[in-house]
């Protein structure tokens, strides 16, 4: 999840009779969608010897405050692992694994029954996951082709916070609401939802 530290195992097992020596280069770093890379957040070179069909698990973990400034809105992480058997005219393997973090940010609470002309009161709930403050709060609405950009106060760490939002709905039917949530820290934090509105 966007804002927490990210652990994760590589898996390794020695399928052979043979006792074998395994060097792992590993590396992580923030891509866009296209699998551009934007920053480099890690890296790491470890040894690992594994005996007679023996198999071994290596953990590495990525801090927040190792990516946080260097993610994009894409919230993409390319992990790596380059594993060299020793000794074996140079056997290599590569491992990828592409990272997307998800966000739990916005909650958006809508009454059971819309009904067309009516006012009707929406509760949005928006947070900071991160462990440090965020400043310069702001919620864009869209709903109806219309747009309303409401500033919000800060939010601590991992604070959560809400608010209402009262409209009235003039036509029966699906009608789509998108909230996008932004600060200083981070942008575009997007939550929808589709509502039902009923012939009164």
């Amino acid at each position: 999840v966007f804002g927490k530290d990210i652990t994760l195992i590589l898996i390794l097992n020695n399928l052979s009779f043979d006792h074998k020596t395994v060097k792992v280069d590993m590396s992580a770093s923030t891509i866009l969608y296209t699998r551009r890379t934007v920053a480099e957040i890690l890296k790491a070179t470890t040894s690992v010897d594994l005996g007679s069909k023996q198999g071994k698990h290596i953990r590495l973990k990525i801090p927040y405050s190792h990516y946080g400034k260097y993610l994009t809105t894409d919230k993409r992480i390319q992990v790596t692992a380059l594993c060299e058997v020793m000794h074996t005219n140079g056997v290599k393997l590569l491992v990828e694994k592409t990272i997307i973090l998800e966000d739990t940010n916005i909650i958006i609470k809508i009454p059971r029954r819309v009904v067309v002309n009516k006012a009707v009161t929406l509760e949005i709930s928006y947070a900071n996951p991160l462990p440090e403050p965020v400043r310069r709060c702001v919620l864009l609405v869209t709903l109806m082709n219309q747009q309303v950009k409401i500033h919000l106060a800060g939010l601590a760490p991992r604070e959560r916070s809400k608010i209402y939002f009262e409209f009235t709905p003039r036509r029966t039917g699906p009608l789509q609401l998108q909230v996008d949530f932004s600060c200083d820290k981070f942008s575009h934090v997007k939550g929808f939802v589709t509502i039902a509105v009923a012939p009164a």
